[in-house]
């Protein structure tokens, strides 16, 4: 993830946020095909209790066959979304960018089977090599004036060298043994994971399909840039975490207390990383823009401070959605997305008259609200009751909102250079936030230090 930021730094000191408003036009697109994909079947392989060379051959051939189905539908409809914003580059840019799902039909199975052996060393030495050639020719492009064809050649090298490498690594190969009770077995729980990941991807971008249609392409670049820059903080930390925690505690979804009490173990160390982490981030969100990027991009801090706030609910929505991956309820989990999505439009509809900031204070009331629903779930399958909940993370909530308070204060009281607060607010709130939980024991806390000095022994 440190390569990805790096990457993400340097690139955006050579690209200008209209190359960054095309890629978030056709973000949404990429993604609902990627995910057609996969149809669920990586999910429906990892939480199999017995998986066979069958089953495995018969996910990889769907997947390659549902991958050029994918890029087909994405190659004949490029004009009609180039159309629909009215930027005549989309045609050609989704063309290309496309084939980088054909790249990934042949990793889902690797990653699978990867998984399920919680081989994550495997993975991780596919993923460096990937994210360091593909972020090192994108700079090279971006440094010789190729714009946003940039950003398109890392796409597609990082899903190339990724499969490149899981090859590599991964002992399992494809024969010619398919089934089609085995293709039924898997699709009955994976298409329903595909229909939730298909409203999933489609509201999380219908925010920069609005912005992109109705305000400026650089509008929808800062946008896009910002909650890059959340995401690689939450999406990324929080996915690492589910996708280690998915396949171990799948072992255990017959043994109701153990399920229950890792749960509540991913809940505490979660959110006590990721609430800090979100909220200082919000607050220094000016210093930290002025230090490492250019100028052009300061108008993105609101934008960033919003989306932080809006994200520190997304641990927890994970987990409680993991649940139901987990007890094999990919029904539940559909429905759940289906109430949270109508939920989420409806709040969008009203916010879009006060502007981009109201689209960005919607996704916090929306990012609230769903976590009653997927809190209740959770309480009902697995005992995991909201106030148990509650109680696991709301001490770690309150601390990081009194500290993440008290530094924006001070940022905006002091007039320090940016540097200098970025450095010292930083390290302040990190030994306020470690002392107050050291004083008053908490939980989380004394969870965290006890893994930690189990791993040292």
């Amino acid at each position: 993830r440190g390569i990805g930021l790096v990457i993400t730094l340097l690139l955006a000191r050579f690209l200008a946020p209209a190359d960054y408003g095309l890629v978030a036009m056709m973000a949404v697109f990429l993604a609902v095909a990627d995910s057609l994909m996969d149809s669920g079947f990586k999910q429906a392989l990892i939480r199999l209790e017995e998986a066979g060379q069958v089953d495995f051959n018969t996910a990889f051939y769907s997947n390659i066959g549902l991958g050029t189905v994918s890029y087909a539908l994405l190659f004949f409809t490029a004009p009609l979304i180039a159309e629909f914003y009215q930027e005549p580059r989309l045609n050609v840019l989704i063309r290309v960018s496309g084939l980088s799902i054909i790249s990934h039909s042949f990793e889902v199975v690797q990653v699978a089977i990867l998984s399920r052996e919680l081989n994550f060393k495997a993975q991780l030495q596919a993923t460096i090599p990937a994210g360091l050639i593909s972020g090192l020719i994108a700079l090279c492009m971006a440094y010789t004036k190729f714009g946003v064809w940039a950003l398109i050649a890392q796409i597609h090298l990082s899903a190339l060298v990724k499969v490149l490498f899981l090859w590599w690594k991964s002992h399992w190969r494809p024969s010619k043994e398919i089934s089609i009770h085995s293709f039924k077995k898997m699709y009955v729980f994976g298409y329903k994971m595909f229909f939730s990941s298909f409203l999933e991807i489609v509201f999380q971008n219908l925010y920069v399909i609005v912005i992109a249609r109705l305000f400026a392409v650089s509008i929808a670049g800062y946008y896009f840039f910002a909650n890059k820059i959340r995401d690689l903080v939450t999406s990324q930390v929080v996915g690492s975490i589910q996708n280690v925690t998915y396949p171990a505690l799948a072992s255990m979804q017959g043994d109701a207390s153990r399920l229950k009490a890792g749960y509540r173990k991913v809940v505490q160390i979660t959110t006590f990383i990721l609430f800090p982490v979100m909220l200082i981030l919000a607050a220094l969100a000016e210093p930290l823009f002025s230090v490492l990027f250019h100028e052009k991009w300061l108008p993105a801090v609101p934008y960033l401070q919003l989306l932080c706030i809006a994200g520190i609910m997304h641990p927890l929505h994970v987990i409680n959605l993991n649940i139901l991956k987990v007890k094999g309820r990919s029904d539940l989990y559909l429905h759940l997305e289906i109430i949270k999505k109508i939920m989420g439009v409806i709040v969008l509809v009203g916010s879009i008259r006060y502007g981009v900031f109201g689209i960005l204070i919607g996704q916090i009331i929306v990012s609230v609200l769903s976590y009653i629903p997927n809190s209740l779930f959770a309480s009902q399958l697995i005992h995991y009751t909201v106030r148990e909940q509650l109680s696991d993370f709301l001490p770690n909530l309150g601390i990081s909102t009194i500290i993440a308070l008290l530094i924006a204060s001070s940022n905006h009281f002091l007039s320090w250079t940016a540097a200098i607060k970025l450095m010292s607010f930083s390290a302040m709130a990190l030994i306020l936030y470690v002392l107050s939980a050291y004083f008053i024991q908490l939980k989380s806390f004394c969870l965290a230090k006890q893994m930690l000095l189990g791993r040292k022994r």
